[in-house]
């Protein structure tokens, strides 16, 4: 195990204390990672920093959900093949009850790629349908910025091999942690002013393309020409957001994105993705989808095609997309050359788009809608939100007004718009 710098370490957790949460005096902290039992043991450094950040900024109660990688490798090893429907529906409950507490949730997004390689297609299905069915409640919580929560990742063994395989376990693991030291700018003289002022950036952007309104976007790039219909109404985000609470927080750390919803009929093309997608444990790669009025009417993988099939097949709205979002090429991430098998990390590299269920806070209004007024708007439903990459130095995007006029929006890959 490498630990890393410990002065880099606190500062790591005031940033997600500060920047990402927000916490207020007197919130309580739940710190999970349900989709796979909790956070990783591994962590635990990271984790007491982030505890002790959180009382010194007056939270009242931190509560840490853990997990064991090994624990996960031997269920699938030898428990019943029809035993994976099963699930501790405490932990769900837990982070549901500090939600409707008015509490902060804080995720870590970290896995080994490799975590599920090699094991049967169907029973990891049912393994990531019965996570999706107890998520749910909490989902619809986070898609409407219920509380203030915000996701980070930290370095595990497997996976800075994955990233770095030139190098030992413990160089890996240490240069893993220096880059997402850098990428989440630790490494300038007063991190929080850097992050308020890159944060004020991206609002301007959103600014920009709501001002615009375009009626459609226009990928196209090598295996893609994509038209996406955007619905009256959209609202162009970034990852800085206000809770129903009246909390502002920074939902993601990193994050280079600023996104919307597509409409869930307006959706024609093929598009390829730039990056091997790791979801839930199992990668999937090479892979290309084909839409037709919204729906994903065929596609294929050089890996992982089961996987893939599956997803798609999770529900009626899985095959349709709830999200579109730009990434300049030159963004930290994209800059540091490096492939991390981890969606948080690689959405922030390149422009994406995402399979399934559509953020409210997306469509003006959004979030008082019910369920059937909100597809009705073009909003999709789904229980998965799965982002992938399709951007890249190559990828060009038009925005289409609704009077049919053309306009670049991005040149190879890079803003084609300023805001001076």
């Amino acid at each position: 195990m490498s630990t890393p710098d410990q002065k880099m370490l606190k500062k790591y957790a005031d940033l997600s204390i500060k920047v990402g949460l927000n916490l207020q005096p007197g919130q309580r902290l739940v710190v999970h990672a349900l989709r796979y039992g909790g956070v990783p043991v591994h962590n635990a450094p990271l984790i007491r920093e982030i505890a002790r950040s959180a009382y010194q900024h007056g939270a009242r109660f931190v509560d840490v959900m853990w997990r064991d990688d090994d624990l996960i490798r031997s269920r699938f090893k030898y428990a019943p093949r029809d035993s994976f429907d099963e699930f501790p529906g405490w932990q769900a409950k837990n982070i549901l009850e500090f939600i409707e507490n008015g509490d902060a949730v804080l995720g870590i997004s970290n896995v080994d790629p490799d975590l599920l390689s090699g094991q049967d297609p169907e029973v990891v299905d049912l393994y990531q349908k019965t996570f999706l069915k107890h998520w749910k409640p909490i989902s619809e919580h986070v898609r409407r910025n219920s509380v203030n929560w915000s996701l980070l990742s930290a370095p595990l063994p497997g996976w800075s091999n994955k990233v770095f395989p030139h190098l030992s376990p413990e160089e890996s693991e240490r240069a893993l942690w220096k880059t997402l030291f850098d990428i989440c700018r630790l490494d300038q003289e007063n991190p929080v002013e850097a992050w308020e002022k890159h944060i004020k950036n991206l609002a301007h952007r959103c600014d920009y393309l709501n001002e615009k309104a375009y009626a459609a976007l226009h990928f196209t790039g090598p295996g893609t020409d994509l038209h996406l219909g955007l619905p009256r109404g959209h609202v162009w985000r970034s990852a800085g957001f206000a809770s129903q609470l009246g909390f502002p927080f920074t939902a993601n750390i990193p994050t280079e994105e600023v996104f919307t919803l597509p409409h869930l009929e307006s959706v024609e093309g093929t598009v390829r993705a730039t990056k091997p997608l790791n979801y839930g444990g199992s990668l999937i790669e090479g892979f290309s989808l084909k839409f037709k009025q919204g729906q994903v009417v065929d596609w294929s993988a050089e890996g992982g095609e089961q996987i893939l099939t599956n997803m798609l097949q999770t529900d009626p709205g899985a095959n349709r997309l709830g999200e579109v979002a730009l990434v300049p090429h030159s963004s930290p991430i994209s800059q540091s050359g490096l492939l991390f098998f981890n969606t948080l990390l690689d959405e922030n590299a390149s422009s994406h788009i995402a399979l399934g269920s559509a953020y409210r806070f997306s469509l003006e209004g959004g979030e008082t809608l019910t369920d059937e007024e909100f597809t009705a708007r073009g909003g999709n439903a789904s229980q998965i939100h799965v982002d992938f990459m399709i951007g890249g130095g190559d990828m060009d995007v038009e925005g289409l007004s609704a009077e049919g006029k053309t306009e670049p929006v991005m040149r190879g890959g890079e803003w084609a718009f300023s805001l001076e």
